[in-house]
C-alpha cells in the first residue's frame, strides 16, 4: 500500500471516529435522539374510556419528544383491577408501571414479596424534580421497611370522613344540615325522605359508619388502636362500647327502612350520576363537593365528621409502582417524573385534548366539553400530582393552597408508617378473615341485631386465633415504636 493511500485511510478512520463521537454526544444530550423509543407498558385502574387511543396518540408524540419513550396504557375496570393485577404479577408477565394502593393491587404486600422495584436510588437520579414536588409526608409515610416502592400521588395527605347530601332533596324540604354532626343526627332527615320520596334510598349502601379507630389491616377486621389512645394498645374494636352503640343506631335505621333490605349482599356502587340517594359517606378533600357535583350533574353538600387524619391508607391510597419485570425501570421512572412535574402531560392524560375534551376559559381555567364527559372521564386522583392541574371555571382560585393547608392541619394516626408483617400468624389471619366475611357486612350495614350478633362474632374471632394475632401485632408495633424514638 502506497504512502498516500495509507494516509488517506488513516484520515478517513479519524474522521469516522470524530463523527461517531459527535453522534454519541448528540444522543446523550438530546433525549437519546436517533435511538428507538422505549415503550412503557402501564396498567391503570378505572373504566376503559372510548377516546383513550385518541388521547394516547397525543401523549406519545409528547413523551417521545421529551424523554424518547411512548406509553401503552391499559385501563382495567374498578371491580376487576385487583384480581387481574394479582394474576399479572403472579404470572411474571413483563410490564413497567401499575397503579397500586392500600385498597387495590396491594402496595405493602407487593412491596414485601419483591414485585415492585425499590425506588430510593432511582428517585435521586431520575426523579429529583418530582421528589421536590411531592409532599414529604407521602414519601416518608409510604416507606415499607424503610424503603420506597412506589410514587405517591401528591394530593390530600389526610383522610376526612364526611356525609354527602343531595342538595335538591335538602332544599326541597328546607333541611338545616348544619345540625348534622353524627350518625344519630341524621334521623329526622332520613324520616322525611323515607316518607316523601319513594324513588330515593335515604342511605346509599354500602355505608359503613365512621368509627374513631386506626385500623391495622382494614376497617372490617378486628384489629385497631383508638385514635385517642394513651397506652398504644391494639384492641378488637368489635368488643368496644362505641361499636355496640353505633351498630345499634345502624340496626334501628335498617328496621325503619332507611337502609336497603339487601344492604348486606348488594354490590350496587351507587354512582353519583344516578340520582337515587339522599346521603352517603365519602372521604373528603378541599372543595370535593364541586368535583362531586360536576360528576353527578346536580349539587351536593357535605358535613365533616372529624378533622383530617393521616392514616397509612391515605398516604398509600394512590400510587404508581414500577414492576421488577420492567426492562427499563430508569425510563419508567423518568416518565413518572415527567408526569408529576409537567402540567401539559398531566392535563392531557387527565382532561384529554384541548378543543375536543375541554377548553380554556378566563385566567387559565378550563371547562369540560361534552366529549370529555362521554368519552374521556379519567380517575383524576389515581394518575399523579394533582397540584399541577388547571383549575375548573368554578374552582376557587385558592384551591391548591387549600389542599396544602388541609395537609398541614392533618394529624398523624397512631400507626402511621407501621406496616404489620402477617407471616408469623398467616393461618390465624386466614381463619379470622373468614369470620370477618361472615359477620362484618351484616353488622356494619345494620342488617342484623348487634346485641345478638356481636357476641357471636367475637366468640368466633377468638376461636379463630384472635389473641395470638393481637399479641404478634402488639409485639411488632412496640418494636416499631422503639425504632421511631
Amino acid at each position: 500500500m502506497g504512502k498516500k493511500l495509507i494516509m488517506l485511510f488513516v484520515l478517513m478512520l479519524s474522521l469516522s471516529t470524530v463523527l461517531i463521537g459527535c453522534s454519541s454526544d448528540s444522543a446523550n444530550s438530546n433525549g437519546e435522539e436517533g435511538s428507538k423509543p422505549y415503550e412503557i407498558k402501564w396498567y391503570m385502574i378505572g373504566t376503559p374510556q372510548k377516546d383513550l387511543d385518541k388521547v394516547m396518540k397525543e401523549v406519545n408524540k409528547y413523551t417521545k419528544e421529551k424523554i424518547n419513550a411512548t406509553v401503552d396504557l391499559t385501563m382495567i375496570d374498578w371491580g376487576d383491577y385487583d384480581k387481574k393485577m394479582q394474576v399479572i404479577v403472579a404470572s411474571g408477565e413483563p410490564f413497567d408501571i401499575s397503579f397500586t394502593s392500600s385498597w387495590a393491587n396491594n402496595y405493602v404486600l407487593n412491596a414485601r414479596k419483591g414485585a415492585f422495584v425499590e425506588l430510593d436510588k432511582l428517585m435521586d437520579k431520575h426523579g429529583k424534580d418530582m421528589k421536590k414536588a411531592i409532599d414529604p409526608a407521602f414519601l416518608e409515610g409510604a416507606k415499607v421497611g424503610g424503603h420506597l416502592y412506589a410514587v405517591p400521588t401528591n394530593k390530600e395527605v389526610g383522610q376526612q370522613s364526611v356525609f354527602v347530601f343531595n342538595k335538591r332533596i335538602a332544599d326541597k324540604y328546607n333541611m338545616d344540615l348544619s345540625k348534622v354532626n353524627s350518625l344519630e343526627d341524621l334521623e329526622p332527615f332520613l324520616k322525611i325522605v323515607k316518607e316523601n320520596e319513594p324513588d330515593f334510598n335515604p342511605i346509599a349502601t354500602f355505608f359503613p359508619p365512621y368509627m374513631p379507630f386506626d385500623y391495622i389491616i382494614d376497617d372490617k377486621n378486628p384489629f385497631a388502636i383508638p385514635l385517642n389512645t394513651k397506652d398504644h394498645k391494639i384492641i378488637n374494636p368489635y368488643e368496644t362500647e362505641e361499636m355496640m352503640e353505633t351498630l345499634k343506631v345502624m340496626h334501628d335505621y335498617y328496621k325503619k327502612g332507611y337502609i336497603r333490605a339487601d344492604a348486606a349482599t348488594s354490590t350496587d356502587p351507587y354512582p353519583l350520576e344516578v340520582e337515587n340517594w339522599f346521603v352517603r359517606k365519602e372521604h373528603y378533600q378541599p372543595y370535593a363537593e364541586l368535583i362531586w357535583s360536576r360528576s353527578a350533574g346536580y349539587d351536593v353538600v357535605v358535613r365533616p365528621l372529624h378533622d383530617p387524619i393521616t392514616f397509612n391508607g391515605s398516604v398509600t391510597g394512590s400510587m404508581q409502582a414500577i414492576s421488577v419485570t420492567s426492562e427499563n425501570p430508569e425510563k419508567s421512572l423518568e416518565f413518572l417524573n415527567l408526569l408529576n412535574t409537567d402540567s401539559k402531560l398531566r392535563t392531557l392524560l387527565d382532561k384529554g385534548i384541548e378543543g375536543i375534551h375541554y377548553e380554556e376559559v378566563e385566567d387559565g381555567k378550563i371547562k369540560d366539553l361534552p366529549a370529555r364527559v362521554k368519552n374521556f372521564n379519567m380517575p383524576s386522583f389515581a394518575i399523579g400530582n394533582q397540584f399541577i392541574l388547571p383549575l375548573y371555571e368554578n374552582d376557587p382560585a385558592d384551591k391548591w393552597d387549600a389542599f396544602k393547608a388541609f395537609n398541614e392541619k392533618s394529624k398523624p394516626a397512631p400507626t402511621l408508617g407501621f406496616h404489620f408483617d402477617p407471616e408469623p400468624v398467616r393461618t390465624e389471619l386466614a381463619a379470622i378473615s373468614n369470620v370477618t366475611s361472615e359477620f362484618a357486612k351484616p353488622l356494619l350495614t345494620g342488617s342484623v341485631d348487634p346485641e345478638e350478633y356481636l357476641p357471636k362474632a367475637n366468640k368466633k374471632f377468638k376461636e379463630a386465633g384472635l389473641e395470638k394475632v393481637l399479641k404478634e401485632m402488639q409485639k411488632q408495633y412496640d418494636e416499631w415504636r422503639k425504632e421511631q424514638e
